[in-house]
């Protein structure tokens, strides 16, 4: 795996003027879409069921994030075996695809970025801790997966955020080096990921606000409300016309 302080020098910045990444790596739960309400309201239906009391805040910025292969151990205080931890993930999962059902919708600004990346010719990946049947669930709820040239899915690599092994495969499918990648996230523990892949890194505020991100051991390099002031800002260099265009 990368060295870890090698990796943080060479690092770009999403906001140093002329910073034009290659490729654009995005979380999908709580920045495609703004639904960790959505997830946490899933989460208080299933923890009432077991006895157990409602999700902090505090929690959430420990595993929101992380796959349920880390946050249902920690939540029952001991260890699961595969039947058991796959059986908590479908009744928890299916809440939230069922409530989830019909409300999911791009966060602002989301169609025009993945419009102006195809025109530019960037490469478009989805790096996301979420199960199979949820990202599934969720890019059919928004249509956007046509867009897409790669989803990754954190159970397919060997660790998961905030360890890089997601974005890292990401940028590996893409063909483009891991500093030539933009991440999008919007958990602390996804920004950590991001960062620790060597990537650029903006956080949206859709689930946590910029005081709580920014006061995270390791913050983004921007935080922005959505896609819109991404290409309000530093991304307004999308908005002029490619000189040689990849659609088609």
């Amino acid at each position: 795996m990368h060295d870890h302080h090698a990796t943080r020098a060479a690092r770009p910045h999403a906001g140093r003027a002329g910073f034009r990444p290659r490729a654009l790596v995005f979380d999908l739960d709580g920045t495609l879409t703004d639904n960790m309400a959505v997830h946490a309201e899933a989460f208080a239906t299933f923890m009432r069921r077991h006895g157990m009391r409602p999700m902090t805040m505090a929690d959430r910025r420990r595993y929101d994030g992380k796959r349920n292969a880390e946050i249902f151990p920690a939540i029952f205080g001991r260890p699961l075996d595969r039947e058991e931890l796959l059986a908590l993930e479908d009744e928890k999962e299916s809440i939230y695809r069922e409530i989830s059902r019909g409300q999911l919708r791009p966060v602002r600004g989301l169609l025009p970025l993945l419009d102006a990346a195809r025109a530019h010719g960037l490469a478009v990946a989805v790096a996301t801790s979420a199960p199979r049947a949820n990202v599934e669930h969720s890019l059919e709820e928004l249509g956007q997966a046509w867009l897409l040239d790669h989803v990754v899915r954190g159970d397919q690599v060997p660790r998961g955020k905030p360890f890089p092994d997601v974005f890292l495969e990401a940028a590996r499918r893409l063909g483009v080096a891991p500093a030539g990648c933009l991440g999008f996230e919007d958990a602390p523990v996804g920004v950590e990921a991001v960062v620790a892949a060597g990537m650029a890194c903006v956080a949206l505020t859709t689930s946590f606000d910029e005081a709580t991100l920014m006061a995270s051991p390791v913050p983004p390099d921007l935080c922005l409300p959505d896609f819109a002031a991404y290409l309000a800002g530093p991304g307004a260099w999308l908005h002029a016309t490619p000189s040689t265009s990849s659609r088609g």
